[in-house]
Protein backbone atom coordinates (compact mmCIF):
# COMPACT_ATOMS: atom_id res chain seq x y z
CA UNK A 1 0.00 0.00 0.00
CA UNK A 2 1.18 3.27 -1.26
CA UNK A 3 1.95 5.41 2.16
CA UNK A 4 5.27 6.95 2.03
CA UNK A 5 5.02 9.28 -0.83
CA UNK A 6 8.99 10.16 -1.20
CA UNK A 7 9.23 6.78 -2.09
CA UNK A 8 6.05 6.52 -4.40
CA UNK A 9 7.85 9.77 -6.49
CA UNK A 10 10.72 7.59 -6.77
CA UNK A 11 8.80 5.26 -8.46
CA UNK A 12 7.23 7.75 -10.89
CA UNK A 13 10.74 9.34 -11.61
CA UNK A 14 11.35 5.66 -12.90
CA UNK A 15 8.66 5.79 -15.37
CA UNK A 16 9.67 8.94 -16.73
CA UNK A 17 13.94 7.74 -16.50
CA UNK A 18 13.44 4.15 -17.92
CA UNK A 19 10.84 5.23 -20.57
CA UNK A 20 8.10 2.97 -19.40
CA UNK A 21 4.34 3.55 -20.33
CA UNK A 22 2.41 3.30 -16.92
CA UNK A 23 2.84 3.59 -13.40
CA UNK A 24 -0.03 1.24 -12.15
CA UNK A 25 -1.11 1.09 -8.38
CA UNK A 26 -3.19 -0.78 -6.34
CA UNK A 27 -5.77 -0.19 -3.77
CA UNK A 28 -4.47 1.78 -0.78
CA UNK A 29 -6.07 2.08 2.87
CA UNK A 30 -2.87 4.29 3.82
CA UNK A 31 -3.06 7.13 1.11
CA UNK A 32 -5.92 6.69 -0.92
CA UNK A 33 -4.70 6.00 -4.31
CA UNK A 34 -6.10 8.58 -6.16
CA UNK A 35 -4.84 11.20 -4.35
CA UNK A 36 -1.56 9.49 -4.08
CA UNK A 37 -2.03 10.47 -8.23
CA UNK A 38 -3.20 13.56 -7.75
CA UNK A 39 0.05 14.31 -5.19
CA UNK A 40 2.76 13.39 -7.93
CA UNK A 41 0.85 15.54 -10.49
CA UNK A 42 0.92 18.20 -8.49
CA UNK A 43 4.80 17.36 -8.18
CA UNK A 44 5.01 17.51 -11.75
CA UNK A 45 5.36 13.72 -11.96
CA UNK A 46 2.45 13.65 -14.49
CA UNK A 47 2.67 9.84 -15.20
CA UNK A 48 0.11 7.83 -17.39
CA UNK A 49 -1.19 5.73 -14.55
CA UNK A 50 -3.22 2.48 -13.79
CA UNK A 51 -5.34 0.72 -10.77
CA UNK A 52 -4.90 -2.35 -10.50
CA UNK A 53 -7.10 -2.41 -8.87
CA UNK A 54 -9.46 -0.02 -6.93
CA UNK A 55 -12.02 -2.10 -4.62
CA UNK A 56 -16.16 -1.58 -5.74
CA UNK A 57 -17.40 -1.55 -2.22
CA UNK A 58 -15.01 1.29 -1.53
CA UNK A 59 -17.08 3.91 -3.76
CA UNK A 60 -20.20 4.40 -5.73
CA UNK A 61 -19.91 3.65 -9.51
CA UNK A 62 -20.23 7.89 -9.97
CA UNK A 63 -17.64 9.00 -7.24
CA UNK A 64 -15.24 5.87 -9.48
CA UNK A 65 -15.92 7.63 -12.48
CA UNK A 66 -15.61 11.39 -11.29
CA UNK A 67 -12.47 10.16 -10.12
CA UNK A 68 -11.04 8.10 -12.69
CA UNK A 69 -11.48 11.26 -14.79
CA UNK A 70 -9.95 13.68 -12.69
CA UNK A 71 -6.66 11.12 -12.99
CA UNK A 72 -6.90 11.50 -16.43
CA UNK A 73 -7.18 15.67 -16.36
CA UNK A 74 -4.37 15.68 -13.56
CA UNK A 75 -1.79 13.59 -15.20
CA UNK A 76 -2.99 14.46 -19.02
CA UNK A 77 -2.87 10.65 -20.13
CA UNK A 78 -5.40 7.92 -20.15
CA UNK A 79 -6.25 6.39 -17.30
CA UNK A 80 -6.67 2.49 -17.05
CA UNK A 81 -9.41 2.37 -14.10
CA UNK A 82 -9.37 -0.94 -13.20
CA UNK A 83 -12.10 -1.98 -10.37
CA UNK A 84 -12.28 -5.63 -8.17
CA UNK A 85 -14.23 -6.77 -5.86
CA UNK A 86 -12.17 -7.69 -3.22
CA UNK A 87 -12.35 -10.21 -0.16
CA UNK A 88 -15.72 -11.37 0.45
CA UNK A 89 -15.16 -11.20 4.18
CA UNK A 90 -14.27 -7.46 3.16
CA UNK A 91 -17.30 -6.63 1.01
CA UNK A 92 -19.69 -8.12 4.26
CA UNK A 93 -17.54 -5.52 6.39
CA UNK A 94 -18.82 -2.79 4.25
CA UNK A 95 -22.38 -3.83 3.05
CA UNK A 96 -23.41 -6.23 5.73
CA UNK A 97 -23.20 -9.06 3.24
CA UNK A 98 -21.17 -10.79 -0.15
CA UNK A 99 -22.37 -9.97 -2.98
CA UNK A 100 -24.18 -12.84 -3.77
CA UNK A 101 -22.98 -12.71 -7.55
CA UNK A 102 -19.70 -10.46 -7.82
CA UNK A 103 -20.18 -11.12 -11.63
CA UNK A 104 -23.48 -9.03 -11.47
CA UNK A 105 -21.43 -6.55 -9.18
CA UNK A 106 -18.70 -5.70 -11.54
CA UNK A 107 -20.88 -5.72 -14.46
CA UNK A 108 -22.96 -2.93 -12.98
CA UNK A 109 -20.35 -1.14 -11.73
CA UNK A 110 -18.95 -0.63 -14.97
CA UNK A 111 -22.18 -0.09 -16.83
CA UNK A 112 -23.02 2.67 -14.98
CA UNK A 113 -19.42 4.13 -15.28
CA UNK A 114 -19.13 4.27 -18.56
CA UNK A 115 -22.24 5.45 -19.40
CA UNK A 116 -21.03 8.38 -17.16
CA UNK A 117 -18.12 9.27 -18.99
CA UNK A 118 -19.69 8.49 -22.25
CA UNK A 119 -22.00 11.37 -21.21
CA UNK A 120 -25.13 9.51 -21.03
CA UNK A 121 -28.00 10.76 -18.59
CA UNK A 122 -27.68 6.93 -17.05
CA UNK A 123 -31.10 5.37 -15.81
CA UNK A 124 -29.93 2.46 -14.13
CA UNK A 125 -31.85 0.14 -11.30
CA UNK A 126 -29.31 -3.23 -10.60
CA UNK A 127 -29.12 -5.61 -8.08
CA UNK A 128 -26.06 -3.38 -6.49
CA UNK A 129 -25.86 -0.54 -7.78
CA UNK A 130 -28.37 1.94 -9.40
CA UNK A 131 -27.70 5.46 -10.92
CA UNK A 132 -30.12 8.41 -12.45
CA UNK A 133 -28.09 11.24 -13.21
CA UNK A 134 -25.00 12.14 -15.39
CA UNK A 135 -22.15 14.02 -15.50
CA UNK A 136 -20.90 17.49 -17.14
CA UNK A 137 -18.84 16.53 -19.71
CA UNK A 138 -15.37 18.18 -19.89
CA UNK A 139 -12.18 17.66 -22.01
CA UNK A 140 -10.13 14.84 -20.91
CA UNK A 141 -7.54 12.53 -22.13
CA UNK A 142 -9.92 9.70 -22.05
CA UNK A 143 -10.12 6.42 -19.11
CA UNK A 144 -10.01 2.80 -19.89
CA UNK A 145 -12.14 0.31 -17.65
CA UNK A 146 -10.82 -2.41 -16.36
CA UNK A 147 -11.20 -5.47 -14.36
CA UNK A 148 -10.00 -7.96 -12.35
CA UNK A 149 -10.29 -11.69 -13.05
CA UNK A 150 -8.81 -15.14 -12.11
CA UNK A 151 -11.46 -17.63 -13.55
CA UNK A 152 -13.72 -17.93 -16.91
CA UNK A 153 -17.19 -17.04 -15.64
CA UNK A 154 -15.52 -13.60 -14.49
CA UNK A 155 -13.16 -13.41 -17.44
CA UNK A 156 -16.67 -13.70 -19.46
CA UNK A 157 -18.05 -10.70 -18.12
CA UNK A 158 -15.14 -8.75 -17.67
CA UNK A 159 -15.07 -9.63 -21.66
CA UNK A 160 -18.64 -7.81 -22.18
CA UNK A 161 -17.91 -4.93 -19.98
CA UNK A 162 -14.10 -3.69 -19.78
CA UNK A 163 -11.77 -2.53 -21.70
CA UNK A 164 -8.51 -3.88 -19.71
CA UNK A 165 -8.76 -7.42 -18.16
CA UNK A 166 -6.08 -7.48 -15.09
CA UNK A 167 -5.09 -10.53 -13.91
CA UNK A 168 -2.37 -11.31 -11.30
CA UNK A 169 -0.47 -14.52 -10.20
CA UNK A 170 -1.74 -16.53 -13.54
CA UNK A 171 0.49 -18.44 -15.19
CA UNK A 172 1.11 -18.10 -18.79
CA UNK A 173 -0.40 -21.01 -19.94
CA UNK A 174 -3.23 -20.94 -18.02
CA UNK A 175 -4.30 -17.30 -19.44
CA UNK A 176 -4.05 -18.00 -23.03
CA UNK A 177 -5.77 -21.69 -22.20
CA UNK A 178 -8.57 -20.61 -20.06
CA UNK A 179 -9.20 -16.75 -19.68
CA UNK A 180 -8.27 -15.08 -23.20
CA UNK A 181 -11.27 -18.04 -24.46
CA UNK A 182 -13.48 -16.93 -21.90
CA UNK A 183 -13.06 -12.79 -22.17
CA UNK A 184 -13.32 -13.51 -26.03
CA UNK A 185 -16.71 -15.56 -25.52
CA UNK A 186 -18.05 -12.49 -23.86
CA UNK A 187 -17.08 -9.79 -25.83
CA UNK A 188 -18.74 -11.65 -29.15
CA UNK A 189 -21.78 -12.44 -26.75
CA UNK A 190 -22.60 -8.41 -27.05
CA UNK A 191 -20.81 -7.35 -30.12
CA UNK A 192 -17.73 -5.26 -28.61
CA UNK A 193 -13.85 -6.24 -29.11
CA UNK A 194 -11.92 -8.11 -26.86
CA UNK A 195 -10.71 -6.33 -23.66
CA UNK A 196 -6.66 -6.34 -23.98
CA UNK A 197 -4.95 -8.25 -21.05
CA UNK A 198 -2.95 -6.42 -18.56
CA UNK A 199 -1.27 -9.09 -16.81
CA UNK A 200 1.12 -8.35 -13.18
CA UNK A 201 4.46 -10.65 -12.91
CA UNK A 202 5.75 -10.61 -10.01
CA UNK A 203 9.83 -10.47 -10.02
CA UNK A 204 13.13 -10.35 -8.41
CA UNK A 205 16.54 -11.24 -9.32
CA UNK A 206 18.58 -13.93 -8.35
CA UNK A 207 20.87 -12.31 -5.77
CA UNK A 208 23.16 -15.12 -3.21
CA UNK A 209 21.21 -13.53 -0.16
CA UNK A 210 17.64 -13.74 -0.99
CA UNK A 211 15.16 -16.79 -0.41
CA UNK A 212 12.79 -16.85 -3.24
CA UNK A 213 9.97 -18.04 -1.20
CA UNK A 214 10.50 -15.13 1.18
CA UNK A 215 9.65 -12.32 -1.51
CA UNK A 216 6.74 -14.56 -2.92
CA UNK A 217 5.11 -14.82 0.63
CA UNK A 218 5.93 -11.16 1.50
CA UNK A 219 4.35 -9.93 -1.88
CA UNK A 220 1.51 -12.44 -1.92
CA UNK A 221 0.41 -14.02 1.36
CA UNK A 222 -2.90 -12.61 1.54
CA UNK A 223 -3.72 -13.50 -2.04
CA UNK A 224 -2.11 -16.95 -0.72
CA UNK A 225 -4.93 -17.41 1.98
CA UNK A 226 -7.65 -16.46 -0.11
CA UNK A 227 -9.71 -18.74 -1.17
CA UNK A 228 -10.04 -17.30 -4.68
CA UNK A 229 -6.31 -17.01 -5.68
CA UNK A 230 -5.81 -20.48 -4.26
CA UNK A 231 -8.69 -22.24 -6.60
CA UNK A 232 -7.28 -20.19 -9.11
CA UNK A 233 -4.02 -21.48 -9.32
CA UNK A 234 -5.00 -25.19 -8.55
CA UNK A 235 -7.16 -24.91 -11.47
CA UNK A 236 -3.80 -24.15 -13.00
CA UNK A 237 -1.71 -26.95 -11.71
CA UNK A 238 -0.07 -25.57 -8.28
CA UNK A 239 -0.53 -26.87 -5.24
CA UNK A 240 -2.09 -23.91 -3.29
CA UNK A 241 -3.46 -24.56 0.36
CA UNK A 242 -5.03 -21.35 1.79
CA UNK A 243 -4.34 -22.86 5.47
CA UNK A 244 -0.74 -22.95 4.33
CA UNK A 245 0.45 -19.43 2.58
CA UNK A 246 4.60 -20.41 3.13
CA UNK A 247 4.18 -23.92 1.23
CA UNK A 248 2.14 -21.85 -1.63
CA UNK A 249 4.82 -18.91 -1.94
CA UNK A 250 7.21 -21.73 -2.48
CA UNK A 251 4.51 -23.37 -5.15
CA UNK A 252 4.59 -20.12 -6.75
CA UNK A 253 8.48 -20.16 -7.49
CA UNK A 254 8.70 -23.70 -8.33
CA UNK A 255 5.80 -22.80 -10.92
CA UNK A 256 7.28 -19.94 -12.45
CA UNK A 257 4.79 -17.50 -11.30
CA UNK A 258 6.88 -15.63 -8.98
CA UNK A 259 9.30 -14.88 -11.42
CA UNK A 260 12.94 -14.95 -9.59
CA UNK A 261 16.49 -15.89 -11.64
CA UNK A 262 18.56 -14.05 -13.54
CA UNK A 263 18.24 -11.37 -16.02
CA UNK A 264 18.00 -13.51 -18.77
CA UNK A 265 16.25 -16.06 -17.11
CA UNK A 266 13.25 -13.48 -16.21
CA UNK A 267 14.26 -12.24 -19.67
CA UNK A 268 12.61 -15.55 -20.92
CA UNK A 269 9.88 -15.60 -18.05
CA UNK A 270 8.28 -12.19 -19.38
CA UNK A 271 8.99 -13.85 -23.36
CA UNK A 272 7.00 -16.54 -22.28
CA UNK A 273 3.69 -14.31 -21.29
CA UNK A 274 4.31 -12.08 -24.76
CA UNK A 275 4.08 -15.61 -26.60
CA UNK A 276 0.83 -16.74 -25.12
CA UNK A 277 -0.72 -13.21 -26.35
CA UNK A 278 -0.51 -10.89 -23.23
CA UNK A 279 -1.01 -7.56 -24.00
CA UNK A 280 0.57 -5.68 -21.39
CA UNK A 281 2.56 -6.82 -18.75
CA UNK A 282 3.68 -5.20 -15.52
CA UNK A 283 6.47 -5.53 -13.10
CA UNK A 284 5.86 -6.28 -9.71
CA UNK A 285 8.40 -5.62 -7.50
CA UNK A 286 6.50 -5.42 -4.00
CA UNK A 287 8.53 -8.29 -2.86
CA UNK A 288 11.62 -6.90 -2.90
CA UNK A 289 10.59 -3.63 -1.67
CA UNK A 290 8.44 -5.05 1.38
CA UNK A 291 11.53 -7.17 2.43
CA UNK A 292 15.06 -4.88 1.19
CA UNK A 293 13.80 -1.44 0.19
CA UNK A 294 12.88 0.95 -2.47
CA UNK A 295 16.67 0.96 -3.41
CA UNK A 296 16.92 -2.63 -3.87
CA UNK A 297 13.64 -2.46 -5.63
CA UNK A 298 13.88 -0.19 -7.92
CA UNK A 299 17.85 -1.23 -8.29
CA UNK A 300 16.47 -5.21 -9.65
CA UNK A 301 13.54 -2.90 -11.87
CA UNK A 302 16.32 -1.40 -13.83
CA UNK A 303 18.05 -4.24 -14.91
CA UNK A 304 15.06 -6.41 -15.21
CA UNK A 305 14.22 -3.68 -18.17
CA UNK A 306 17.53 -3.27 -19.86
CA UNK A 307 17.86 -7.03 -19.87
CA UNK A 308 14.33 -7.19 -21.13
CA UNK A 309 14.77 -4.59 -23.59
CA UNK A 310 18.02 -5.95 -24.91
CA UNK A 311 16.53 -9.62 -25.66
CA UNK A 312 15.42 -9.61 -29.67
CA UNK A 313 12.88 -12.16 -29.15
CA UNK A 314 10.61 -9.82 -27.00
CA UNK A 315 8.42 -7.04 -28.39
CA UNK A 316 10.12 -3.68 -27.37
CA UNK A 317 6.47 -2.16 -25.91
CA UNK A 318 6.19 -5.49 -23.65
CA UNK A 319 7.61 -4.32 -20.78
CA UNK A 320 6.54 -0.85 -20.79
CA UNK A 321 4.88 -0.65 -17.27
CA UNK A 322 5.82 -0.47 -13.76
CA UNK A 323 3.65 -1.72 -11.12
CA UNK A 324 4.04 0.20 -7.44
CA UNK A 325 1.59 -1.41 -5.15
CA UNK A 326 -0.70 -4.19 -5.41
Amino acid sequence: MAYDLDDLARFARAVQDFGLDRLYLGQSTLVESHQAVAYLAGMGLRVPVGLSVALTPLRHPMDAAVQARSLAVLTGSEVVAGYGIGDPDFVASLRGERYASPRTAIAEYLSIMRGLLDGDAVEFRGEYFSMDDGLHQIPNPGVSLGAGLLRPKMAHTVGQTADVAITLLTPPAYLSKTLRPALREGAESVGRAVPRVATIVSAALERPSRDPRKLAYAAHESHLSGPHYAAMLRAAGLRVDPGDPWAGAKSLVEGGVFAYGTPESLSAQVAEYQLHGEDEIVLNVLGVLLTEGVDAALADLATMVHSIRGDSSIDSGVTQTLHRVH
